[in-house]
């Protein structure tokens, strides 16, 4: 039987091969992570390195304010829909296949053109900065080191140009139409302009949900940080203000209560790229969707921030998949934080996935090289996931990788 230290050299060897995580001591808030000797790994008093995504909550928590960690975790109302999430996952079980060749896996996926090393992508999260000093700008190196691509949120504390400017992989911008819809044509002019190659239009937030921890938190941004991609609108002016009466969202004069399907076609005819809808749940409004125009659907529940007790993303996605019958990409958000997690979504019918929680929590622990971490696990963790299950390429992913019916 192999001692401790033999076990921690092999480790090593894998991690050096790029098939699992090579181990770091602890995370610092900025520089690289330099490795460490497998010998002196997991003394006594020593951090432990993360080696899942859910390493990162805990670390995260001792370096972000209260009022950042209850912003970034906080859901609606009970929040019941956010545990649904993670817990649909959960419930599905896999059916691998043996001896079969998966010495060469490749999990590349084509999305609206774009080859991506991994079906992973970063969702659309708000306020970096309250994490993080380096805010977006950590973010977007780190998902350039590994291939992913940044959709970038309306409510980011770095304007569009200088993100994409610091981006070594592609970016998407996620949208909040505004009641002021000259503005809102400006604004995807700016994102376009600047070398964004996708638009993601949430639709699922016309007005907030009772968010009851964010209430109480009272996130409020450090001195001079702001959001840029709102420059000149006078709503995001009097953010400052909603936050000290702690109503119900900070961002609750940022959303626009009369958007229609009449936007969706408005947007369309000048944007210039693909547009996504985000925060689908209805097969019906996927359906109608798809006769739009629209490029592709995002099937999503806020990360169980609006409406309580919807649906979990992974029990609504074959719904939507049946109905939109590959007339254009679906992708899925929530609950996502194992590669198994990343290979049920493919196995249900989406595309690709998109994480937020989890990066955040790499940010906020360790800025860059905590959302890269966060990224390389979970990119290992799915390529373990297509060995075991016996499929070795995306295109191998089909039902038949589930037990039973979700």
């Amino acid at each position: 039987m192999p001692t401790r230290r033999e076990t921690l050299k092999s480790a090593a060897a894998f991690a050096a091969a790029g098939a699992l995580p090579l181990p770091f001591r602890r995370l610092a808030p900025a520089g690289s992570i330099p490795p460490v000797d497998p010998e002196e790994a997991e003394q006594p008093g020593d951090a432990a390195e993360p080696v899942s995504l859910f390493d990162f909550e805990p670390l995260a928590k001792k370096k972000m304010s209260h009022a950042a960690w209850e912003y970034v975790n906080g859901a609606a109302a009970d929040e019941i829909t956010v545990r649904w999430n993670r817990e649909a996952l959960d419930r599905i079980r896999l059916k691998p296949r043996v001896l079969v060749d998966v010495s060469k896996p490749d999990p590349r996926v084509t999305l609206l053109g774009q080859e991506m090393p991994f079906p992973i992508l970063l969702a659309p999260t708000a306020s970096h900065r309250a994490y993080h000093p380096e805010g977006e700008l950590a973010t977007a190196r780190a998902a350039g080191a590994r291939g992913a691509t940044m959709v970038l949120s309306t409510l980011a504390n770095t304007s569009v140009e200088d993100v994409v400017r610091a981006a070594k992989s592609p970016v998407w911008f996620q949208l909040y139409v505004q009641s002021d819809r000259g503005f809102t044509r400006e604004l995807v002019r700016r994102a376009v302009a600047a070398g964004c190659k996708a638009l993601c239009l949430t639709v699922d937030t016309p007005i907030s949900g009772a968010r009851n921890r964010e209430q109480r938190a009272h996130l409020t941004m450090p001195p001079g940080v702001g959001y840029p991609n709102l420059t000149g609108l006078k709503a995001a002016e009097d953010i400052t203000t909603h936050m000290a009466r702690r109503e119900s969202s900070i961002f609750s004069t940022l959303l626009s209560a009369d958007l229609t399907w009449k936007d969706v076609s408005w947007l369309q005819s000048f944007a210039g790229v693909p547009v996504l809808l985000k925060g689908v749940l209805n097969p019906d409004d996927a359906d109608h969707a798809v006769k739009e125009g629209v490029a592709g659907i995002i099937v999503s529940n806020h990360g169980g921030r609006n409406l309580d007790t919807v649906p979990a993303t992974a029990d609504a996605l074959p719904g939507v998949v049946e109905r939109v019958a590959g007339r254009v990409p679906v992708l899925m958000d929530g609950g996502i934080r194992r590669g198994t997690d990343v290979l049920k979504a493919l196995a249900l019918g989406a595309t690709a996935v998109q994480i937020g929680r989890p990066y955040l929590y790499g940010l906020g622990a360790a800025g860059e090289d905590g959302v890269s971490g966060v990224l390389k696990i979970l990119q290992q963790e799915f390529l373990m996931a297509l060995a075991l299950s016996g499929r070795p390429r995306i295109r191998d992913i089909d039902r038949s990788v589930l037990w039973s019916a979700a």
